[in-house]
């Protein structure tokens, strides 16, 4: 994608909010300039649930998103920290910046976006309500700032105050197999894509508990040979070579 656009002379504008936000960041900006990118994660509605709890949860409790209101595919990937893992795959490849350099910490209000780390020491941060109106707005105008409504306006004392954890590895393991394959490339990502998306559904029919989505992405990716610069089709074969084996590892060992 991001050489068809440098081919057409284009610009790709994201819309997901911590993108959206190191996008902001970064304009009028020199890569060089970087240190470190952090995106913020909400911890998902188990973000106080421990290891041994997360085994009983249901479809209905990881549909409970505390901070926004999503679809019940990107609710349950917001849980096991999935969609935090594909952010920084996707800040890496949108902004040509190294693994090593994006961080992800816990931020429950949902209010930071992302931050921005500089050479000198300063921080700069996006700051708004959980909510991608304005993300969407910009996108749709072009880039230019035009008035919002105030009811998606944020206000630093209504939202006081801020605060920031450290990842808890051993708490999301479905982050680190994600980002691992990121890390690998080629067609792991869309493997690793295509095997969390079965998984979920297999959750949210019931038919799967919430702890064998890391199960069944660790046991596939695992069995995944890979390809490190594929073809278009080549990463479509992989994705049907991922749902049919997600779906025959689950038979044998949960169905």
């Amino acid at each position: 994608i991001k050489k068809k656009a440098k081919k057409n002379k284009t610009r790709i504008v994201p819309l997901d909010s911590e993108h959206f936000s190191i996008f902001k960041i970064l304009q009028n900006q020199k890569n060089e300039e970087i240190k470190k990118v952090y995106l913020t994660a909400s911890g998902g509605p188990f973000l106080n649930y421990s290891k041994e709890a997360l085994e009983f949860v249901t479809p209905e409790e990881a549909g409970d998103h505390p901070k926004w209101q999503m679809g019940k595919k990107i609710t349950v990937d917001s849980a096991p920290l999935v969609n935090k893992a594909f952010e920084v795959i996707e800040a890496h490849w949108l902004f040509d910046i190294p693994f090593e350099s994006i961080q992800v910490v816990m931020h429950r209000q949902s209010v930071i976006h992302s931050m921005v780390r500089f050479v000198d020491g300063s921080v700069k941060a996006q700051l708004g309500k959980p909510d991608m109106r304005i993300p969407i707005q910009y996108a749709l105008f072009g880039g230019e700032r035009t008035f919002g409504d105030k009811d998606y306006t944020y206000d630093p004392v209504e939202f006081s105050p801020l605060t920031f954890e450290e990842l808890d590895l051993q708490k999301y393991p479905c982050y680190e197999l994600v980002l691992e394959s990121g890390k690998r490339g080629g067609t792991f990502p869309a493997v690793a894509a295509t095997v969390n998306e079965v998984a979920v559904n297999l959750f949210l029919e019931n038919k799967l508990p919430f702890l064998g989505i890391s199960r069944l992405l660790a046991e596939v990716l695992d069995m995944h040979s890979g390809v490190s610069e594929p073809a278009l089709e080549e990463i479509v074969e992989a994705e049907a070579w991922a749902e049919r084996v997600t779906l025959e590892r689950w038979k044998s060992v949960f169905a």
